[in-house]
């Protein structure tokens, strides 16, 4: 498959060894009825300033867009391609394009497609990915931003084919972490976890240097190179590994400092902008950074919440949660995650506003089986219950025997302190199968 990166083509037909006639196609600006225009004509009577044309369809090309020439973010088409039912992969991208505005990306266009099956080297079809490549070039876009988990190979193919960066899901996610993660702890464990990201996907001149290898010599200087950066990430990775262990050590210290305390400690938990950050501030009069993005905050943050009779609890908001999160990513922030273990009980915060909450409250779900806390006191809490019809908002609570809050509206805060109160204090049951029932008897 030949992919030509221009604006314009053209291709000369000979007779008897000389030029007979000339064809060319050019694309036409966003928008028009038609994507691209042919022209034929004999060769010599072929008249065209190449150079005035190109710059004149490319101004008219920059201004179809839409999109201010200075910004220097990047603009990105989306691609889900899987053999999966279309709603799912439609349901997938609507999450790939907010990851993607978190990233500060431009999102020009999604593109869904559903597979008969995978190709090994472009994911999918050379015909379709001729179609992105098509409107990428007259959108001007600069990135692919891929749903799916790409292969080393499979980069390296439709970055070749289409000369524009390409990225799968968990790169995209990996860079959101490596934008927002401020503590010692995060950036240790991001940068931990794109190392274990890129070591395998680090490539050499290709196979044809491993026909070399065996014989005296055989080794070049590309495949030298390569060995050596891989040497360093190894060495970098057991470095940070070791630093990890020793955060770790210190979060262990601070952990036997609570117990020694015997103060009750809740965890808020849930999936990624369901609010949690906003609810701990509302809750602890706290002023911790709070943005309306998908990973807006990496960094736990412990905060003590009084109550009357001198009695305080410690409240933790941990990291937000996602479905299908990068394995790497999951290794290096399994010791956060494990401090929910220390928890009395959670929180799982959920945002009723959203069109998935239910897959998104699945997703939590698995992720606390993974970690194997499904037997932890749960008190589920739905948040943003404002942005939706009250009627609607309470038969959602109601079913699923849940506590109703709004966040920015500190007077619907008043049900879930005197839940959080009877289970810290005076509930030592060990489950919480219906918390909004047991509010309701305290009313």
């Amino acid at each position: 498959m030949a992919l030509l990166r221009l604006d314009m083509i053209a291709a000369i037909s000979i007779r008897r060894g000389l030029p007979h006639n000339i064809y060319a196609a050019h694309l036409l600006p966003y928008g028009s009825e038609k994507r691209y225009e042919e022209i034929s004509s004999d060769f010599y009577r072929f008249d065209l300033s190449y150079s005035k044309f190109i710059s004149s369809l490319g101004d008219e090309m920059a201004r179809s867009r839409g999109i201010n020439q200075e910004d220097r973010r990047e603009m990105a088409i989306l691609v889900s391609a899987s053999t999966k039912p279309k709603y799912e992969l439609e349901d997938s991208i609507s999450e790939l394009k907010e990851l993607a505005m978190s990233s500060d990306v431009i999102v020009l266009d999604t593109v869904v497609q559903r597979l008969k099956a995978v190709s090994p080297k472009y994911l999918m079809g050379e015909g379709k990915l001729k179609e992105i490549l098509v409107d990428a070039m007259a959108k001007g876009a600069t990135l692919l931003i891929f749903d799916q988990d790409l292969t080393p190979s499979q980069v390296r193919a439709i970055a070749e084919a289409t000369e524009l960066k390409v990225i799968d899901r968990s790169q995209l996610i990996l860079d959101i972490f490596a934008r927002r993660a401020h503590s010692r702890d995060g950036r240790v464990q991001v940068e931990l976890a794109q190392l274990r990201y890129t070591l395998p996907r680090l490539t050499g001149k290709g196979t044809a240097m491993s026909r070399l290898m065996g014989g005296i010599g055989g080794r070049g200087p590309g495949e030298m190179k390569l060995e050596m950066d891989r040497r360093r990430i190894r060495d970098k990775i057991s470095r940070l590994e070791r630093e990890l262990d020793a955060l770790s050590e210190a979060r262990r210290q601070r952990k036997q400092r609570r117990i020694k305390s015997k103060m009750p400690i809740v965890s808020i938990i849930g999936y990624t902008n369901a609010g949690k950050s906003t609810l701990l501030n509302a809750l602890t009069w706290s002023s911790i950074y709070t943005e309306d993005k998908m990973f807006a905050t990496l960094d736990t943050a412990s905060r003590r919440l009084r109550f009357p009779r001198d009695r305080d609890i410690i409240i933790t908001d941990t990291i937000g949660f996602i479905r299908d999160l990068p394995g790497d990513l999951k290794a290096a922030f399994k010791a956060t995650l494990e401090e929910l273990e220390d928890a009395d009980f959670l929180l799982h915060l959920v945002d009723i506003s959203s069109e998935r909450f239910e897959q998104h409250m699945a997703s939590v779900g698995d992720i606390l089986k993974e970690l194997k806390l499904t037997d932890k006191p749960l008190i589920v809490v739905f948040n943003k219950t404002d942005k939706i019809p009250a009627d609607e908002a309470e038969h959602i609570v109601s079913r699923y025997g849940a506590i109703g809050v709004s966040s920015i509206k500190l007077e619907s805060l008043a049900p879930l302190l005197k839940a959080i109160e009877y289970y810290a204090w005076e509930s030592k049951s060990g489950g919480l199968t219906d918390a909004r029932g047991k509010e309701q008897a305290l009313v």
